[in-house]
């Protein structure tokens, strides 16, 4: 993960539907006027390089997730990771975001009311997130691209038992994808102000240096009745799926995940053994 601590890390917030009220998290969005209510309602940072605050502690880990401190509940958020390039123009604005590599990822949250921003939910130390070591590699972001055929699943193990976390649905299943969603993180970032839950990320970017790398969460998937319930405990085993559809379907995965068996072609898997703090 250490390649990664250059790169700055964002999330996309309600890109999928339903996921914030299964969350408790929609009135947090309440003040917050979107152009098209059915779309992400807005983006937020998880790690800036070089700041000197919470943001600039480096949370990623492939196989760790530790408890905060603070007893609170935590949640996972199954979701799609894209590796990013970014381009700036003269003025420090974002001109374009390439995606280059796709993967498993735990946007891990905690269930706090009265949090100020998103992101004092996201980061609160070292190992708090999650992305796979194994990502794949992006032909094309956009319709008939590889990703067209690509689905994410997520469980818990927890006793020994594996119980089913997220529903398991296509990654073109997201509100915002492909050129849609690019367009609008390349605006978000630029205009998205201190607003509500939301943080001025361009501010941030310019404070940073302009990184040309981003690790961008695209929105965590919806719970299954078990996921949106069950809060994480020590000793629990989390596991995210992304997985080719053509060459695999639910039940095999099913099978694979609890054989440990997901290191195979057309898969990036996240494995995380929640530890207390």
């Amino acid at each position: 993960m250490d390649i990664y601590k250059n790169f700055v890390g964002f999330g996309v917030a309600g890109n999928f539907a339903l996921h914030l009220e299964q969350a408790g998290e929609s009135a947090d969005f309440s003040d917050v006027i979107t152009d098209d209510p059915n779309g992400p309602k807005g983006m937020f940072p998880f790690y800036i390089p070089n700041r000197s605050d919470f943001l600039g502690i480096f949370p990623l880990s492939a196989n760790t997730l530790i408890l905060p401190e603070k007893k609170c509940n935590v949640q996972i958020e199954p979701e799609v990771a894209l590796v990013c390039d970014l381009t700036y123009d003269t003025s420090g604005n974002v001109t374009a975001i390439i995606p280059r590599f796709f993967g498993a990822y735990n946007d891990c949250s905690l269930r706090v009311e009265g949090a100020a921003k998103i992101s004092h939910k996201k980061n609160w130390g070292i190992n708090s997130k999650g992305l796979s070591s194994t990502l794949i590699p992006i032909d094309t972001f956009e319709s008939g691209g590889v990703m067209d055929h690509y689905r994410i699943a997520s469980f818990l193990r927890r006793d020994g038992a594996l119980m089913r976390y997220g529903e398991d649905v296509e990654l073109t299943g997201y509100s915002y994808f492909y050129t849609k969603l690019l367009e609008w993180m390349r605006q978000q970032i630029n205009t998205q102000g201190n607003i509500g839950p939301l943080e001025p990320i361009s501010d941030y970017l310019k404070e940073s240096g302009n990184p040309t790398s981003a690790i961008i969460s695209i929105g965590a998937t919806r719970y299954t009745p078990f996921g949106e319930t069950n809060f994480l405990q020590e000793g629990d085993e989390i596991i995210v799926v992304v997985y080719d559809n053509n060459l695999y379907c639910m039940n095999p995965i099913l099978m694979m995940t609890n054989s440990g068996k997901l290191n195979v072609e057309g898969i990036s898997a996240l494995v995380q053994k929640v530890v207390s703090a």
